[in-house]
């Protein structure tokens, strides 16, 4: 069984800036500092996009984690999905879909999780893993907006 996550966030800055800096590998591990998370790309590009791969390398619920994923879907600056290749579940699908909405973004993280391990691994995703992922990706859109809405535009990085 799947866990569904959603996270809706309002970010006052075009979409095409909010969707470059979700699809920005080293944005994105600037977001999970504290995970000492580190970002691969199969091509070398730091910005990601169809058919690209990155492994991602960080330390989360005390344990070293490693997970492969794919850009499966990109439709610049309206929507992109990655979905995991190799790493520890089952499946995990992360859709980024990004809406024009007065002058801003609403920038919706849609993810779906699902944990090997069958009735055990479901209720330790439900319990554990689920609100942990929950977090992350509210920590993730907290960074995207203030690099987004940072006066000129430019990263703290």
């Amino acid at each position: 069984m799947a866990a569904l996550i959603e996270i809706v966030s309002v970010i006052c800055a075009d979409p095409t800036v909010v969707f470059d800096l979700e699809r920005d590998v080293d944005v994105h591990a600037a977001s999970l500092h504290g995970s000492r998370e580190t970002a691969t790309t199969s091509t070398g590009r730091r910005r990601l996009t169809l058919g690209d791969e990155v492994t991602f390398r960080a330390r989360h619920l005390g344990l070293r984690w490693r997970m492969t994923s794919r850009i499966t879907a990109y439709e610049r600056p309206h929507r992109f999905v990655d979905e995991q290749t190799r790493g520890p579940f089952r499946a995990l699908r992360h859709e980024h879909l990004f809406r024009d909405v007065d002058g801003g973004t609403q920038m919706i993280d849609r993810m779906t999780v699902t944990a090997p391990l069958g009735p055990l691994g479901a209720l330790v995703t439900r319990a554990l893993v689920a609100p942990y992922l929950r977090r992350l990706l509210k920590q993730r859109a907290a960074h995207i907006k203030q690099v987004a809405e940072a006066p000129c535009g430019q990263p703290d990085r």
